[in-house]
């Protein structure tokens, strides 16, 4: 979860929560997760007509996209699209089906190449299908709430998927209370900045705003930290300690890790919270503190209690409002709204702004599409702070290169990213309480694959010429996935694929090859199947003659 620099420098104002109207129903929809005019991303597509069983065009020209909460339509209209469209089919149950009809344009989904049809269950569009255009666009084929809340504050965050309003909705439901507040959500999904958020927008936001991570502490230290110390309160204390409290004292206090408190300190925190009263250590007095505590944890609290690690007391005090922050996958039509909001700021800071400004459809999308696709598809373990420093580190690595030569291999962080362990694309969690599965047979070794980032152009190239440019074969040769490969065809420009031939290049090579499609292939570089759907779509059927 991100935040705007403004945001986090300026103090918002905010009074109450808006009034809100019935959360609409979902209907499926495409959000736009990568175009050559990098300013488009993020903008979306309601399909309800799929709803209603009929079909839906996908093309350069249809359909139409806008950002969420406005009317202003506009097509993807990227020349290296065609105008003659896939089709989106509602299957029974809630799924689609992908045909691609007479369509000369390529298309992946979810990192495999579609000839000709492809179908998706419901619980696969609920979590989102990765679709490729062309090499050029990236869209995420999902449901989401075609009724957009303009109204409704968005406190910094960067975001603008359901599960992220959601959330705003709970900030702003108890942003102007003074009860204490649970975060809880896995490591990096953005605790801190949504106490932060809180605290802008409660009545305190003028006040001081202090976080302490309690995981970070020495359990001899705790107390004197959170509470004070009077001097000579212990070995080292040559002087009176404030403590987090009465530093905080009229704002708010935020503990993060709020699970790893020390047993012995928790009592004495029990006490802060339901009394505004502090003791410091080594003092006889008690002073009272006005602060409000924020708390977050990726922990199971509940667990923690069960074994006696936890009060069960202090975490129903803390407890006072609980929220649960969506991890990135959760939110994937977010990932390329936080990843080039993220890349803005990091190429801003190094005065390289401008690579991300072209206004040109017709321009070759950096980062290249293929890396934005394969970024929607991991299973991202870091959340939104893994997100980030992919960003930082592709914004590194790529500094001071001309345009093209950075997206010849993809950065060592995003590479090692994607082979991390993580669920399939494809997994899906049985429903609470169903009954357990028996025992599974025990998997299949999965093939281990090279890291396509080994392979070099020269190596490609004589593999793609020794296996008579087949995919399959190549892949298996080179020793790695079919998905690698095709992203190596997107990211070397030397190599090219049959969609890429013109109606010219195929009449002079048929000329000189006497109309001989194996010898065509040879000489145009390209696979046989490859040429042959090329000449179909092209009208060329007429050129092929019989296999020599």
């Amino acid at each position: 979860m991100g935040s705007t620099s403004k945001d986090r420098l300026e103090t918002q104002t905010w009074s109450a929560p808006p009034a809100e109207a019935p959360l609409a129903l979902t209907v499926p929809g495409l959000t736009l997760l990568g175009h050559p005019q990098a300013q488009r991303v993020g903008e979306r597509a309601a399909l309800p007509d799929l709803s209603s069983g009929r079909d839906v065009l996908l093309s350069r020209g249809e359909p139409g996209f806008s950002p969420p909460g406005e009317a202003v339509f506009r097509p993807l209209a990227v020349p290296y699209l065609s105008r003659r469209p896939w089709l989106l089919q509602a299957v029974p149950g809630g799924g689609v089906r992908l045909v691609r009809g007479d369509s000369p344009m390529t298309l992946t989904a979810n990192g495999e190449p579609v000839d000709q049809e492809a179908s998706f269950s419901a619980a696969e569009v609920e979590r989102g299908v990765v679709l490729l255009l062309a090499g050029h666009v990236v869209l995420l084929l999902h449901r989401f709430r075609p009724v957009f809340p303009g109204s409704l504050p968005r406190f910094g965050l960067v975001g603008l998927s359901d599960p992220l309003l959601d959330l705003c909705r709970q900030i702003a439901r108890v942003a102007d209370l003074d009860v204490p507040v649970l975060l809880r959500g896995a490591s990096g999904t953005g605790k801190e900045l949504v106490a932060a958020a809180l605290h802008r927008a409660s009545r305190r936001q003028a006040r001081p705003f202090l976080a302490l991570n309690m995981g970070a502490l020495p359990a001899s230290l705790a107390a004197a930290e959170l509470f004070g110390a009077a001097r000579g309160a212990y070995t080292g204390a040559d002087q009176a300690r404030r403590g987090a409290f009465r530093r905080a004292h009229g704002g708010t206090l935020f503990l993060d890790e709020i699970g790893e408190t020390p047993q012995e300190v928790q009592p004495l925190l029990l006490r802060a919270l339901e009394n505004g009263e502090i003791q410091p250590l080594g003092s006889e007095e008690t002073t009272r503190v006005d602060v409000r505590v924020l708390a977050a944890t990726d922990a199971d609290l509940e667990q923690a209690v069960t074994t006696g690690r936890f009060r069960d007391p202090l975490l129903h005090r803390l407890g006072g409002y609980a929220i649960r922050l969506p991890t990135l996958c959760e939110r994937r039509d977010d990932i390329g709204r936080l990843f080039f909001h993220f890349l803005r700021e990091e190429l801003a800071q190094m005065g390289e702004a401008h690579r991300l400004q072209d206004d040109d459809p017709e321009a070759r999308p950096w980062p290249p599409a293929a890396w934005i696709a394969r970024l929607a598809l991991a299973s991202w373990p870091g959340n939104v702070r893994q997100l980030r420093n992919v960003a930082r580190s592709l914004a590194i690595e790529s500094r001071g290169t001309r345009p093209g030569t950075a997206e010849i291999r993809l950065p060592e962080a995003i590479e090692a990213l994607l082979h991390s362990a993580g669920p399939s694309p494809g997994a899906v969690a049985p429903p609470p309480g169903s009954p357990a599965e028996p025992p599974a047979a025990p998997a299949p070794a999965r093939a281990v694959f090279r890291s396509p980032q080994d392979v070099s152009e020269e190596e490609l190239l004589a593999a793609l010429a020794a296996h008579r440019w087949q995919p399959r074969e190549t892949a298996r040769h080179l020793g790695i996935s079919r998905p690698s490969l095709y992203f190596l065809l997107d990211a070397f420009p030397s190599v090219r694929k049959a969609m890429d031939l013109s109606r010219e290049e195929i009449v002079d090579a048929g000329k000189r090859c006497a109309d001989r499609v194996v010898e065509m292939a040879a000489l145009l570089r390209v696979s046989e199947a490859g040429l042959r759907r090329r000449m179909k779509q092209l009208g060329l059927p007429r050129l092929v003659a019989p296999r020599s």
